[in-house]
């Protein structure tokens, strides 16, 4: 448990001064924030590249995968795996079987979450 602390805790402090560094270029949060993101997702996928994240979730556990640099490494293996059999039916196809129900399941309790909250404010007549 200390070990998944702390890697999900490092993972975090990168993620933090990535946001931290795109704030100071640019001040608007939204755009900084999603900058953010997919500067995490992209070092999570090199790391899965140089077999450094495999290493590091083999050490941390849930506290590498649980972030979105897990979720990028989900995908970027995936691809990695499937390649040999071509880019449209091996990379593109499987590569959304392993990830393929994280997404569904994170738009689906995304939409009822956004339902509920509407509902909440009476958005809903």
């Amino acid at each position: 448990m200390f070990r998944a602390f702390l890697v999900g805790g490092l993972i975090g402090v990168v993620g933090q001064a990535v946001l931290e560094w795109f704030l100071r270029i640019e001040p608007a949060e939204p755009e900084a924030r999603a900058t953010t993101l997919a500067v995490m997702i992209f070092l999570g996928a090199v790391a899965t590249a140089f077999g450094v994240y495999d290493r590091l979730g083999e050490w941390g556990g849930m506290g590498a995968a649980v972030p979105i640099t897990g979720f990028s490494n989900t995908m970027a293996a995936a691809a990695m795996e499937y390649r040999r059999e071509g880019i449209l039916l091996g990379m593109g196809g499987r590569m959304f079987s392993v990830a393929g129900p994280i997404i569904v399941f994170g738009v689906v309790t995304g939409l009822l979450a956004g339902a509920v909250t509407a509902a909440a404010k009476g958005y809903f007549p």
